[in-house]
């Protein structure tokens, strides 16, 4: 009867595991989706992302800005960038709106790298 007893346990212990592991895909499974939903809908919202500004200019004025997905990124984009154009480059968190992915227009530099 014990051989049993650790069978069941086991068999119920992998049910816990396996609902608990598909709870959790299920809502990172949905915050995902409501990401490409708002992409594919171009649905326009505010927030703050990190961003790859390009200054031209004498005094710099901000050229081109582009949304990068985290800081280690967008320092590697701008050590390329950097290389190649005479232009200067920053690293920021900003506040932009954002429309499909893409930064609309740049409202507030929080944090500069």
């Amino acid at each position: 009867m014990s051989k049993i007893k650790i069978i069941f346990f086991l068999i119920l212990g992998f049910v816990f595991y396996k609902g608990y592991e598909a709870f959790t895909d299920f809502e990172i499974g949905v915050s995902d989706r409501i990401v490409e939903l708002e992409e594919a809908a171009d649905f326009e919202r505010q927030g703050e992302v990190v961003a790859l500004m390009m200054y031209l200019g004498d005094p710099p004025q901000l050229n081109e800005h582009l949304f990068v997905k985290n800081k280690s990124k967008c320092l590697e984009m701008k050590q390329i960038a950097e290389e190649t154009s005479f232009a200067y480059y920053e690293c920021a968190v900003v506040d932009a709106n954002l429309k499909g992915g893409k930064i609309i227009s740049i409202n507030e530099e929080l944090e500069v790298f």
